[in-house]
Formats: structure tokens, sequence, C-alpha cells
């Protein structure tokens, strides 16, 4: 190969390189700048397909990738947020989303001014000024998001100047001829092209970059997008391989669609071509492509949309379901893990969603363990004492579960508002544990009661029962702000903490007036006492959680 062939060959990589570069970079800003408003949409979703098919053409649109968008899906059903109905409407929702991409990139066919080396050198300046001088957070992620758009379509730029010389070679022309008259080959092609770099959008990007150098013809273009349709599978059905067997199915639902929608297409449109040579002979332009891109895949939206159930009932076909792993009661910590699902990293908001609900879930876990520590200590109860033990150490194990999917979503790129959500989380869950402690205490405490035989007078079990119902209600209030984000249930928590203090204060006097008119013996003064003092930090707890929860409102 000659100097000049292996300078045009770095041209297009790099062109190629800045391309996908660019389309990261936008995307990522586009979620930094949706933040919050994805966790709603994910809220929205209900057992109605047709609004899972907006929320993935909405997810899709904004972060550029439909396989992404089917990973996260994988991910969803995997953790059990989603069952597989609504994953079928948010899988067709994706195919349509990314069609956004083939739009952006046809653009400079729209006009002088929309060509890539009119425009996109100035984005890239004007988004780096904003990026690197504005203090407004909003301002700097409109900036990435300028800066990705500019450097994408420098990339296209450089990968159609690299092919303009071969416009002519007898190659290009050669090799689309034979893709375009044979369909099976033309549709290899685009899903092995496309599986291999792991992007439809990317591969799409490549077709029209070689439609603008006009080395495309129509018949090969159709078969090889039919096939792109079919490649961008692959990285969804690789994600599912760790996962269960209702996440795989989902998996394959994603391939069954595309791959029914590729074979309808494609007979049509072979049909089609068989009455118009002339058109299938054809040079086809981006816009043309962006165009059949768009029509496929919302028709194959609508014509599959009916049969969503159908999808379903045939993913079961590919991946039989074990009855064995329907009836095993999953372990605690394997369960924590199975939720807290990689997958759904791909996009931070909702990756704070799911770990959000999982902090509430350990937070009941902390409840639980606490009903668990009253009646230990006010019936000398040493089984549930062992109930305390043993739920502090699963919760311990769930701190560490949680603690470590936190780190992972803090390296992430996250806006302010997302940086600080998980931060409360990590208190949050420390502020948990902390609370699991304090009834291990307890615990402790009411198995020396037992084994020691002591009895609270009267007045002093009835002021224990009257500040353990305070301190619940304080916590209870505390997780229930936590899981909806309640400003009332926050108010609550205050107030509760208020009560728990003045109780604290006027038990701990009672009980020394009881010690020292000898109404009560020494030994179950420091219980009572030690008992005290341990629920009103469990009090301070729920109040700290309470705080975060203000912080964010």
């Amino acid at each position: 190969m000659s100097t000049e062939g292996i300078q045009m060959l770095f041209k297009f990589i790099g062109g190629l390189g800045m391309f996908l570069y660019g389309m990261d970079t936008m995307a990522d800003g586009l979620q930094k700048s949706a933040g919050n408003k994805m966790q709603q949409l994910l809220g929205a979703l209900t057992s109605n397909k047709l609004m899972g098919v907006l929320l993935g053409t909405g997810i899709t649109a904004i972060i550029q990738s439909s396989s992404a968008t089917t990973v996260m899906v994988v991910g969803f059903v995997n953790a059990g947020l989603i069952n597989l109905q609504q994953a079928v409407g948010i899988i067709m929702g994706a195919n349509i989303g990314t069609t956004v991409t083939s739009w952006i990139v046809s653009m400079n066919e729209w006009g002088e001014m929309l060509k890539p080396e009119f425009f996109a050198p100035a984005l890239v300046g004007v988004g780096a000024v904003l990026n690197l001088f504005s203090k407004s957070e909003r301002k700097k992620q409109a900036g990435i998001i300028l800066v990705g758009f500019g450097i994408l379509f420098i990339g296209l730029g450089f990968m159609s100047d690299s092919i303009t010389p071969y416009r002519d070679a007898p190659i290009f022309s050669q090799a689309f001829t034979v893709l375009g008259r044979n369909p099976l080959l033309g549709i290899l092609a685009g899903l092995v092209v496309t599986g291999i770099i792991q992007s439809s959008s990317a591969s799409v990007g490549i077709l029209q970059t070689l439609a603008l150098n006009g080395i495309v013809n129509w018949q090969s273009a159709i078969f090889i997008t039919l096939g792109q349709n079919i490649g961008t599978c692959v990285t969804a059905l690789l994600s599912s391989m760790g996962a269960n067997k209702t996440a795989k199915r989902a998996a394959v639902i994603h391939l069954l669609f595309n791959t029914l929608g590729a074979v309808i297409f494609g007979i049509i449109m072979f049909i089609w071509f068989q009455f118009n040579r002339t058109l299938a002979a054809s040079s086809i332009s981006s816009v043309e492509i962006s165009i059949f891109h768009t029509v496929f895949n919302v028709t194959n939206t609508i014509l599959l949309f009916p049969f969503s159930g159908l999808l379903v009932k045939a993913s079961g076909l590919f991946v039989r379901e074990s009855k064995q792993s329907e009836e095993e009661t999953p372990d605690f910590a394997e369960e924590a893990k199975r939720h807290l699902d990689d997958r759904i990293l791909e996009t931070p908001s909702f990756a704070i969603e799911n770990v959000n609900h999982e902090v509430v879930n350990m937070g009941y876990a902390a409840l639980k363990n606490f009903d668990f520590a009253e009646k230990a200590l006010l019936e000398n109860d040493r089984e549930a004492a062992a109930q305390v033990l043993k739920m502090e150490q699963r919760i311990n194990e769930y701190e560490k579960i949680i603690t470590d999917y936190l780190v992972k979503i803090d390296n992430l790129s996250l806006n302010e508002e997302q940086h600080l959500q998980v931060r409360n989380l990590f208190y949050t869950v420390s502020d948990f544990e902390r609370v699991s402690d304090h009834c291990e205490n307890l615990s402790e405490l009411a198995v020396i009661k037992a084994d020691r035989n002591i009895v609270f007078s009267q007045e002093a079990e009835g002021e224990m029962k009257e500040m353990l119902q305070a301190v619940r209600a304080s916590l209870e209030h505390s997780i229930k702000a936590k899981a909806d984000s309640s400003m009332a249930e926050a108010r609550a928590v205050a107030q509760s903490e208020e009560r728990v203090d003045s109780l604290e204060e006027e038990m701990r006097e009672n009980h020394i007036e009881r010690l020292f008119a000898q109404d009560c013996k020494p030994e179950s003064g420091v219980i009572f006492l030690d008992a005290l003092s341990n629920l009103e930090r469990i009090s301070d707890h729920a109040y700290n959680i309470a705080g975060y929860v203000k912080d964010e409102m």
C-alpha cells in the first residue's frame, strides 16, 4: 500500500474514532442534562406496553445506543424492576430511538450550511468555552453536548474525505453489486460489522458515509441495514450470559423482534427490487438511508406490537425456565447482588434509582431487626435475641454489597445533583447499619436480663414500651421519607425525634429516682439506662436519614 493509501486509512480510522467518541460525549451530556427525568420515565412505566415503546424511544434518543438500552432492559429484568411484558415495549421503542443518530449523520445533505466542515469547528469552540469557563452546571452540560456534536461531525468529515479518492474504484462498485444481488450476503455483512463494533448507530453511520460519496446502491444498502438491526442484538445476548433465565428471555425477545422484522422487510424489498431494477442499482443517499431506517423500525414496531405477548411466549421456547430455580428461595446477599445489576450502570440515573430501592429495603430489614430486639428486651426472649444477631450479619453483608455498587456509580459521569444523591445514599446506608448495631446492643442487654432473671418494675416496663414505640415510629417515618422522598414523612421524623429526646431525659431522671427509692435493683437500672441510650441513638440515626431527604428536596 502506498503512503497516500496508508494516510487515508489512518484518516478513516481517526474519523471513525472521533465519530464514536463524539457520539459518546454527546450522549453523556444529554444524560447529565436529563438527570432525574430519566428516573421519572422509569417510574411512569406500567403494564401499558405503549408507554414502554415511548420510554424505549426516549431513552435511546438520549443515550444514542439501542444496544445500551437493551442491555439496561436485561439488567432491569434481571433485577426484578420490570417484567417481560414491560421489557417488550422498551425493546421496540429502542429500535425507533436509534434512528435519531442516522438523521444526525445525514444532516450534511440537508444544505450547505449543515455540512460538518461549515459549523462543526464552531460547535467545538463554543462548547469548550462553555464547559471550561461557565460556572453554571447546566451551561457546562450544554457545552459537553456541543463538543460531542461537533467532534461527531468532524469525524464524519474525516471518514468521508478518506473515502473520496476511491469513490470511482471498481472494488467498491463490485462489492456492493455482489451484496445487492445476494440479500443474505448483504444482511450477513451488516450483521457481522455491527456485531464486531457493538453499535448499530456506528455501523449505519459508516454506511451513510459511503453513501455520501455515491458508492452504495439501493439494494445493497437496504439489506445491509436490515443486517445491522440483527447485529445490534449481539451486545444484549452477550450481556445476558451472566443473568437469570428471565433476563436471557429479554435478550432473545430483542433478537426475535429484530430478526422477524428483517425477514419480513427483506422479502418485501427483494420482490420490490425485482420489479425496479433501475432503482435497485442506483446510488442511495445518506438521507434516503435515514428515511428507510426510520420507516423500517417504526413499521416493524406497528406490525409486531399486537403480537408482543406471542414474542414473550416464543422466548420461553428458546430459554426454558427451570422449576427448581423458581421454587428455590434465593440467599439474602445473592438476591441483593442480582438486584444491583451492573448492566443498569449504563445510565447513572437509573442506577441511582435502583440502589435507592435497595437502601429502602435495607431500612426495612433494620426495622425488622428492631422488632426482634424489642421482643427480646421486653419478653427476655433468647430466640428473638438470636434472630437479631443473624439479621445483623445479613445487614452488614447488605451494607457491603450496596456500598460497592455506590462506589461504581460514583465513578460514573454524574452531575452535581446525582453526586449529592450518591453521597447521601452512602450516609443513609451507614445510618441503617448503625441502627442494626444498636439493635444488637439491645439484644445483648436482653440476654443479660434473661440470664440474671432481671424484671423491670411495672412503671419501668411501661416507660420502656412507650420509648420503644416512639423510636419505632421515628425509624419507620425515616424509611418512608427515603422511599417516597416525602417532606411530610421527614417532618414526622423530626417531631418523633423531639419526643424521643424528651422521653429519654424524663425517663432517665425517673429511673434514677426509683433507684434512690430502692424501687428498682441497681443491675436492672444499668440495663434500663443502657437500653434508653441505645434507643435514643437509633432515633438520632433516623433523624439523620430524614435530613438527607430534606437536603435533596
